[in-house]
């Protein structure tokens, strides 16, 4: 299935939100946004709080009954539920930066009810997935997918990239005579999204949603991770793995030429007018060479001089 062919939804995050911020003389005065540090504070007190609140349906994953479809569903400790074991004592998390704001640092929360036993996915790759995503207050459903669907997860919002680099896929698939697909060893669980990490002040427009996403929302995504793909974003020859040049699993700083346009969508990286394609070399068994013509210890195809 190509990536070009299923509806990404919400998990995009490239939203054009037409006239948001615009102002003229007959329009309001923007809102003036949030201070990012003071928002991050905010959103881990409440996520926190929730995690505390609420658990998932961890006892159906140690007991499955025929048919149990082994998606994390999560709901509060009240009444029946109130012996429920709560989330905070069950996830992982992780530190991550800010993309606008580097030096501040998001204490991530993951579930990782499977970590998966297949290919382990990495930032740049596309993954065949499920997934739902929800909103933090009230639980209520904006966004998913039942059925498997590829996802570019570069062009995902930030929390969720950061969470599903520590799952892996599947080690295998069956067809069944139904024609429906078995996976063995999947990757399974749910990430909780402080909204530095989301969308913070820039949510989709409502008519993108059937629920309404506020400014500076928490999301939830829960997920099953099927099978992971290494891909070239820019098809430039260079697998967009190698073009993370500092090794930190972060697009948004590897800007070679300082176009605006991070490496692994830039087909002419050192923006030299030679292609990134005609600056490498490529062997029959698809081994890659990176030539340096000048012998300065940058190759050419990040050598605007060579």
């Amino acid at each position: 299935m190509s990536i070009d062919n299923f509806k990404l939804g919400l998990l995009l995050v490239v939203v054009m939100v037409m006239g948001a911020c615009g102002n003229d003389d007959n329009g309001p005065e923007p809102i003036p946004e949030r201070d990012r540090t003071e928002e991050a504070a905010f959103a881990q007190e409440e996520i926190e709080d929730f995690l505390a609140t609420h658990f998932y349906n961890y006892e159906e994953f140690q007991n499955p009954e025929p048919g149990f479809d082994f998606r994390v569903r999560i709901d509060s400790i009240v009444g029946d539920n109130a012996d429920k074991i709560p989330l905070i004592d069950q996830v992982t998390s992780k530190m991550v930066p800010d993309r606008e704001e580097p030096d501040l640092m998001y204490k991530l929360y993951y579930l990782q009810v499977e970590r998966g036993a297949g290919d382990q996915m990495r930032f740049p790759d596309v993954g065949t997935m499920t997934y739902e995503g929800r909103l933090l207050d009230g639980l209520d459903l904006f966004d998913s997918s039942t059925v498997p669907v590829q996802l570019d997860i570069t062009q995902t919002i930030n929390g969720f990239q950061d969470a599903m680099v520590e799952f892996q896929g599947a080690t295998g698939v069956t067809s069944n005579p139904d024609g429906s697909l078995t996976f063995d060893e999947y990757g399974i669980g749910a990430v909780f999204i402080p909204s530095g990490l989301a969308y913070f002040s820039e949510p989709p427009p409502p008519d993108i949603s059937a629920v309404f996403i506020p400014v500076y929302a928490q999301l939830i995504f829960t997920f099953q991770l099927f099978a992971v793909e290494v891909v070239d974003q820019d098809q430039d020859g260079v697998p967009s793995i190698m073009e993370d040049l500092n090794g930190n699993g972060i697009e948004e700083d590897d800007d070679t030429d300082g176009d605006g346009i991070f490496n692994m969508f830039d087909g002419d990286d050192d923006n030299d007018g030679r292609p990134t394609f005609i600056e490498i070399e490529i062997d029959e068994d698809g081994n890659i060479t990176f030539p340096d013509e000048d012998g300065d210890g940058t190759p050419d195809y990040l050598d605007p001089d060579s």
